[in-house]
């Protein structure tokens, strides 16, 4: 059993087997996420009841709990990948980190816009220094600080291996945002979605929401496979395999 997983790691490790096995992936995901998303959406902004307190406001959940949860997903990811590519010297971890950047940057960036949107008429203000919103803000800066890094080297592993650290130094926020909650008294309201608890919201609006985390996972998948294939024909061009398929897209 062992043995067998060690020669599947091995496989998905190859840069040239990853590029292949992950052609179809990215595609079938893709439209999965799409359909996942456009039905939570749907669902959830016509369809889910209006909320005892506050009103139609709530509806940006829909959107912004998904980001929240997946730009601190995404965090945790690079971190890991950055570690495997540390330890074990795996070039495809390093590729897969880097293109994970963007991806988490941009959900960090949905998940504090409408963290705004719906704080201005719940809060009365788009934006406090609560610990929720400060820790999130931070994990923000922690993702232009790892593209900095990326772009800052002249050599990519320099890069690869300086955000590798930085991301792994960077972990400590992840508990922060999401225990900060507890810890200190603050504006934002304690997590909804329990392992541990039932959700205290009606299945006409959990649904939707739950449907709505999975495609935004889905979604990251795919635009992660889609950004990593990219990036390995950067990185491997002068392999001849890479070359190849280089010059089939151009003459398509």
């Amino acid at each position: 059993m062992w043995q067998a997983f060690v020669r599947w790691f091995h496989k998905w490790s190859s840069p040239k087997w990853f590029y292949e096995m992950s052609r179809p992936w990215s595609f079938w995901l893709g439209w999965l996420a799409l359909i996942c998303i456009a039905t939570a959406l749907v669902w959830g902004l016509a369809f889910s009841p209006v909320e005892r307190l506050q009103g139609n406001s709530y509806r940006i959940i829909f959107l912004h709990v998904p980001s929240a949860f997946l730009s601190q997903a995404i965090y945790m990811t690079i971190a890991v990948a950055g570690a495997i590519g540390l330890v074990w010297r795996i070039k495809l971890a390093f590729y897969a980190a880097k293109q994970c950047i963007p991806i988490g940057m941009s959900m960090a960036i949905l998940a504090l816009a409408t963290g705004a949107i719906w704080g201005k008429p719940t809060w009365g203000a788009w934006w406090v220094w609560d610990a929720r919103l400060t820790s999130m803000l931070i994990l923000l800066l922690l993702y232009l600080g790892l593209w900095a890094l990326h772009n800052a080297m002249e050599r990519a592993e320099s890069g690869d291996r300086a955000a590798a650290i930085l991301a792994l130094v960077g972990v400590v926020n992840i508990p922060i945002i999401k225990f900060s909650v507890n810890w200190w008294n603050t504006l934002h309201q304690p997590a909804t979605l329990k392992v541990t608890e039932a959700a205290p919201m009606h299945m006409s609006m959990l649904i939707p929401l739950l449907l709505s985390i999975f495609g935004f996972y889905l979604a990251f998948l795919a635009w992660m496979l889609m950004r990593t294939r990219l990036e390995i024909l950067d990185r491997e061009k002068k392999a001849r395999w890479a070359q190849q398929e280089i010059r089939n897209l151009e003459a398509q």
